[in-house]
């Protein structure tokens, strides 16, 4: 069992950066795939970014390459998205997500585990 709590979002201008954490709970962390998703209102779940447990291969949603940066710190138990040149359009609630099969890609139904988002707003 692994539980995820998110946390860093927040209200930024367009071009601005956040970082987001999620922190995990449960000692099986480090033997998972982690993700992070959004949700904009009245949109579908996303795939935003995943990294494999050992950190050393990561996979990212065509629309946040070069911006976005996943990593984790198996250590502290907790993974990172770092968002750079935010644009209106990544406004969305972000959720981090564990998946125990350690695939590491875009498919929601992969994840077991999911935290319970952090809003992020970007404003023009």
């Amino acid at each position: 069992q692994v539980q995820l709590v998110e946390s860093g979002g927040g209200l930024v201008q367009a071009g601005g950066s956040l970082r987001l954490s999620c922190a995990a709970s449960g000692r099986t962390f480090s033997r998972y795939a982690m993700g992070w998703f959004r949700q904009a209102p009245g949109k579908e779940r996303e795939f935003v970014a995943a990294i494999r447990w050992s950190g050393g291969s990561t996979y990212y949603a065509d629309s946040v390459k070069g911006r976005f940066t996943i990593s984790r710190d198996n250590a502290k138990n907790t993974v990172y998205l770092q968002m750079n040149n935010l644009k209106p359009e990544d406004t969305a609630v972000y959720y981090c997500a564990a998946d125990p099969g350690g695939r590491a890609r875009e498919r929601v139904a992969w994840y077991d585990y999911w935290g319970q988002g952090t809003q992020v707003t970007v404003s023009s």
